[in-house]
């Protein structure tokens, strides 16, 4: 079946009993769902009131100052002289713009220096009163300007859904082949993970994954490939379902805990499944035959360090020739949808349109560097 063939629902219904269960509460409880864009400073409330309120200590403390030195050139009402006090209540009354007229400057120093001196002060200490709605506002148009930039320069990018363990080293994996951060959008329902998927640098969508809106919200529609990374097998066989509706033809990567899902995951429209239960204990058990084999295993599926699997394309100077006899240590063919093994008599010789999975050795200098020789859009 490929994946946009029809799913059979029978047998999605006897695989995962817990489904409806699980339908019925995520239509009960609707999580909010919002775009998060990654922020390079981030300033706690406490910490702006308290500049502020410094900044309006200060102002307030200049223009007493100012009335001071220059008292003589001001009249009290009540007793015609301006002592501190007055100075300090003629400073907070002017700055507030409540001005009561009992005290006034007479003099024409005392004039001119409220207009050029006072006022400015008086507006700036408006501007530091009223100055978190204004940065509220600001920052409220800047993100939403962010917002629609981020959407309609976002192409080809990958749609990560889940945040933990292995979504996190699969990201690693991608940005250690040249993919940059600003091409990856995590989706997660926890709030506190996608913070931190911000804090790394990557775009997060707060929501349920199992919802077509968040996934759309993530522009899933017009992604190259998505990776479901989910804490549960159920969750990854809907989320599956959903993002293949909305995306026919990028390439849908998804790990499942049981054996007996990956079938089921396959029929939703999964283009790849990795049983991560089974593979950690495949790696066990050939840790306990051979140490030392377990060990260049796990080299070989950790890109950027030792040995790394690399796809690529043919090139012309080995078109024709054996498997054996390229430059690289080539350990499968990819023929359209057939992948060959190297020892398959039918993998050689090699055709232009062929792919080899090859065995390199990871250059320190290029770590980081894409390894893929083709263009992004060229690449599978």
């Amino acid at each position: 079946m490929g994946p946009g063939d029809a799913v059979d629902r029978r047998v999605f219904h006897v695989k995962l009993p817990g489904h409806d269960a699980m339908a019925r509460r995520a239509d009960e409880l609707v999580l909010p769902t919002r775009v998060m864009l990654p922020r390079r400073v981030a300033v706690g409330p406490a910490r702006q009131v308290a500049k502020r309120l410094l900044m309006a200590l200060l102002v307030l403390a200049a223009t007493v100052l100012i009335v001071w030195l220059d008292r003589s050139g001001y009249n009290d009402n009540a007793d015609g002289e301006v002592d501190l006090l007055d100075a300090i209540y003629y400073a907070t009354v002017t700055l507030s713009t409540t001005g009561y007229g009992d005290i006034t400057p007479q003099s024409d120093g005392a004039r001119l220096i409220n207009v050029v001196v006072v006022t400015p002060l008086r507006v700036m200490f408006l501007i530091i009163l009223v100055g978190t709605t204004l940065e509220v506002l600001t920052e409220r148009t800047r993100e939403d300007f962010r917002l629609k930039r981020w959407r309609a320069n976002l192409r080809d990018h990958t749609v990560v859904v889940g945040f933990g363990t292995k979504g996190r080293s699969a990201i690693l994996t991608l940005c250690t082949t040249g993919l940059s951060k600003e091409q990856i959008v995590v989706v997660d329902p926890a709030s506190k993970v996608i913070e931190a998927a911000n804090a790394e640098g990557y775009t997060g969508v707060l929501g349920d994954a199992t919802r077509s809106d968040v996934l759309l919200r993530a522009e899933l529609q017009k992604a190259r490939q998505i990776i479901i990374a989910t804490q549960r097998d159920d969750t990854a066989v809907l989320v599956a379902l959903t993002a293949r509706q909305l995306n026919r033809g990028a390439k849908i990567v998804a790990a499942v805990r049981e054996e007996e899902n990956a079938p089921l995951l396959r029929q939703s429209g999964a283009d790849a499944v990795i049983t991560s239960a089974s593979a950690a204990g495949r790696l066990l058990g050939l840790s306990v035959l051979s140490p030392s084999a377990g060990t260049v295993m796990e080299d070989l599926i950790q890109q950027g360090s030792g040995l790394d699997l690399v796809e690529r394309p043919v090139i012309k100077a080995e078109v024709g020739k054996n498997v054996r006899e390229t430059d690289d240590l080539v350990v499968s063919v990819l023929r359209g949808h057939r992948l060959l093994g190297y020892d398959d008599p039918a993998a050689s010789p090699l055709q232009l349109t062929d792919r080899v999975i090859t065995i390199v050795r990871a250059s320190p200098s290029s770590a980081g560097a894409p390894k893929n020789p083709m263009p992004p859009h060229q690449r599978p």
